[in-house]
Order: structure tokens, then sequence, then C-alpha cells
């Protein structure tokens, strides 16, 4: 019996099952990224918070206390304790962000906790 010769493969089917199979991203594949990505950095540069956190300007100088050392002025004031909604009031934090500081100046042993929601300078 005659072996039977099969259909030949062309080359561009092969290049094409190769690139599908190990995921090679073609031409198009890649200007559609570049496009999505030229569409982000629009709306980045349009919106009101782009150039508010990434650098501060030269003429404006830069504060050296941190919100911590602000919340741990404040409790130093008040010799016999302060309570968290007054640290509140005279900082302007938020309670999550309150929350934090205090936890992190407690673990420093900056501060002691009096009683629940009171605190006082070590």
């Amino acid at each position: 019996m005659a072996r039977r010769k099969g259909k030949s493969v062309s080359f561009d089917a092969m290049v094409k099952f190769f690139m599908q199979y190990y995921n090679i991203p073609t031409k198009k594949d890649v200007e559609k990224l570049i496009e999505r990505m030229d569409r982000l950095e629009k709306v980045i540069k349009e919106s009101e918070l782009y150039g508010k956190g990434g650098h501060i300007p030269a003429s404006e100088p830069r504060s050296a206390a941190t919100s911590s050392d602000m919340a741990f002025e404040v409790i130093k004031r008040f010799k016999k304790g302060v309570e968290f909604s007054e640290i509140q009031e005279r900082t302007g934090f938020g309670e999550k962000k309150l929350r934090n500081i205090i936890y992190r100046l407690h673990k420093m042993k900056k501060i002691t906790r009096k009683s629940r929601g009171i605190y006082i300078a070590s």
C-alpha cells in the first residue's frame, strides 16, 4: 500500500499556532495595550489629585512634624490625661488614623492608657 501524503501545513499557520500556544503577544495586542496606557495616563493627569501627592513644590516649606508627633504633643499638654475625642478635635485626624497613631505611640511606650479612652504621656 502506498502512503498517502497529507495536506501540507503552511508556515503562517504554524507560526500562528505557536503564538497562540505560547501566549506570545501580536503587534495588535501591543498596540491595544499602548492605547489603554495612554488613556489611563490622560485620566490621571486630568484628575484633581494629580500633582497634590507626588511632590511638594520648593516654594512651600515642608513641616517637620509627623502626624504621630502632632498627636503626641496634644497628649503631652494634658498632665491628668486626655480623651480620644479631645485628641481628635485638636488634631483634626479621622478616627481610624488616630487609632493607629495611638496604637503606635503606646507600642513605643511614649504614652500610657490611664483608662479606656484616656491617654497620658509617659
